[in-house]
C-alpha cells in the first residue's frame, strides 16, 4: 500500500460521555423519526436501518424488551470494548431511547462478564440520579463467535444459553419470553443518542449521502500500532485508517480484510472508500468495522485457511452446514493452502463454500462461505501458483 494520505478522521463517539445528560423530551414517534431521516443503520454488521427496527418493535402492540448487544464475539473486533470504556453513558441513553421508542418496559445490557461490573456501578449511579425510567438488566455473554447473534443474545437472556435459532422466527415480533424484542449493538445505541441531542442533519455531516454518520474501526494486521480503534465517516478511504493505525509496517501489506472475519478481502488501495457501496464488488461490507491489513511476507490462502478452520470450530452444533459443511470447506482450503496438487481441489472449495450457503440455522455459515468465497477471488494469482507447488509469499512475488 502507497501513497498512504493523511489520516482523516472525525471524533464523536470517542470524545466520550461528555454528550451525556438529561435526555430531551421526545416520543417514541419523534425518534423513530430522527432515526428515519438521520438515515443511521446498524453497527454491530448487518446494517440494517435503525429506523425500521424500532418501527417493527413498536407495531406489535404489545410489552417489549430491548437489549444492548456488546458480546463482540469476532476475535479482531475492539470497538465495543473501547466504547465501553469511554463512553458508557451514550450507550445506556441510546438503550433508554430505544425502550422509549419500541414503548418497552424491559432493558437488558449483554455483555463480557469483565464489562458487567463497571456497567453495574453506573447503573447505580443513573438509577440515583433518576435517569433511567426503564430497569436494565444485566447478562454476561459467553466468549464465543456466534455469541453476539442476535437470536443467540434473546436465547441467552431468556436463560436458554447463547445459540442462535432458527432465522425464519422474527425477533422483533417473538423474542425474549415471546414478546418482541430489539437487539442493537452499542455503538448504534450510542449514535442514537446523540441524534437525539444534536439532530438528524448533525449526525449526517459526516460520512456519505447514501451511508451518513460515523463508524468504529477495530484496525490490526500489517500496521504500526495495530489493534487501535479508529472513529471516521463512512467513505472514508481505507489508506486514512491505516495511517490512523501508525501507517504501514515493515511487512507491507498486499491485502486487506474488511468486515472481520465474515468479511471479505479487497485491494490495499488507499484510495479505497470504506463504505458499503463501494466494497460491494469485492463481496464485503464495513460490517463491525474490522479491517485486518495483510502483510506481504504472509500467504492470503494460508490465513484464511487459519480463518476458516477457526470459525468451522465455533458452531453451535446444531444444523448440517455448521456440524458437518464448515469443516470439510476448511479441510479443503487447507489442503490448497498446504499446496496439495489434487484434481479440482478449488473446484471442491467453491462447491462446498456454495453448497453451505443459505441452509444454517443461523447466518454463519454464509459469512464463512463468504470470507472463503473472497479469499479465491483476491488470491486467484495464489490458487494458480499452489496448484504447482508454490507459494508467492514465500518467493517475495508480491
Amino acid at each position: 500500500m502507497t501513497g498512504m494520505m493523511t489520516a482523516q478522521v472525525e471524533q464523536r463517539l470517542l470524545t466520550g460521555d461528555r454528550a451525556h445528560g438529561p435526555l430531551p423530551a421526545l416520543s417514541g414517534a419523534e425518534i423513530i423519526t430522527m432515526a428515519r431521516e438521520a438515515g443511521i443503520t446498524g453497527r454491530g454488521g448487518a446494517g440494517f436501518p435503525v429506523w425500521r427496527k424500532l418501527s417493527a418493535v413498536a407495531a406489535v402492540g404489545r410489552p417489549a424488551v430491548v437489549i444492548a448487544n456488546a458480546a463482540e464475539g469476532e476475535p479482531a473486533a475492539g470497538k465495543d470494548k473501547a466504547l465501553l470504556t469511554v463512553a458508557p453513558n451514550l450507550i445506556l441513553d441510546g438503550l433508554q431511547l430505544a425502550a422509549r421508542a419500541t414503548g418497552a418496559k424491559t432493558a437488558h445490557f449483554y455483555a463480557p462478564a469483565a464489562a458487567l461490573g463497571p456497567i453495574r456501578a453506573l447503573l447505580d449511579e443513573r438509577r440515583r440520579a433518576g435517569l433511567d425510567p426503564v430497569p436494565v438488566g444485566l447478562h454476561a455473554a459467553p466468549d464465543a463467535f456466534v455469541s453476539g447473534e442476535e437470536s443467540a443474545v434473546v436465547g441467552a437472556v431468556s436463560g436458554r444459553g447463547a445459540v442462535p435459532a432458527d432465522k425464519r422466527i422474527r425477533i422483533t415480533e417473538s423474542g425474549v419470553d415471546g414478546a418482541p424484542t430489539l437487539v442493537q449493538n452499542v455503538e448504534t445505541l450510542a449514535h442514537l443518542a446523540l441524534i437525539a441531542r444534536y439532530g438528524p442533519d448533525w449526525f449526517r455531516g459526516a460520512g456519505t449521502a447514501d451511508e451518513p454518520g460515523t463508524f468504529l474501526a477495530t484496525v490490526s494486521g500489517s500496521v504500526n500500532r495495530p489493534g487501535i480503534v479508529v472513529e471516521a465517516g463512512y467513505g472514508v478511504p481505507l489508506g486514512d485508517l491505516i495511517a490512523a493505525a501508525g501507517g504501514v509496517a515493515a511487512t507491507g501489506i498486499q491485502a486487506v480484510l474488511v468486515g472481520g472475519y465474515h468479511g471479505g478481502w479487497v485491494p490495499a488501495d488507499p484510495a479505497l472508500p470504506v463504505s458499503r457501496a463501494a466494497l460491494a464488488p469485492y463481496s464485503a461490507a464495513p460490517g463491525a468495522g474490522v479491517i485486518i491489513a495483510l502483510p506481504a511476507t504472509s500467504c492470503g490462502l494460508t490465513e484464511t485457511a487459519r480463518i476458516a478452520n477457526y470459525l468451522a470450530g465455533e458452531v453451535a452444533g446444531q444444523c448440517g452446514p455448521c456440524v458437518n459443511g464448515l469443516p470439510r470447506m476448511a479441510e479443503t482450503l487447507s489442503d490448497l493452502a498446504r499446496r496439495r496438487n489434487r484434481p479440482g481441489l478449488p473446484a471442491e472449495v467453491e462447491r462446498l463454500a456454495r453448497l453451505v450457503t443459505g441452509r444454517g440455522a443461523c447466518r454463519h455459515p454464509d459469512g464463512t462461505a463468504r470470507l472463503v468465497l473472497s479469499a479465491m477471488r483476491a488470491f486467484e494469482a495464489d490458487v494458480a501458483a499452489h496448484l504447482t507447488g508454490r507459494c508467492l509469499a514465500l518467493e517475495g512475488s508480491w
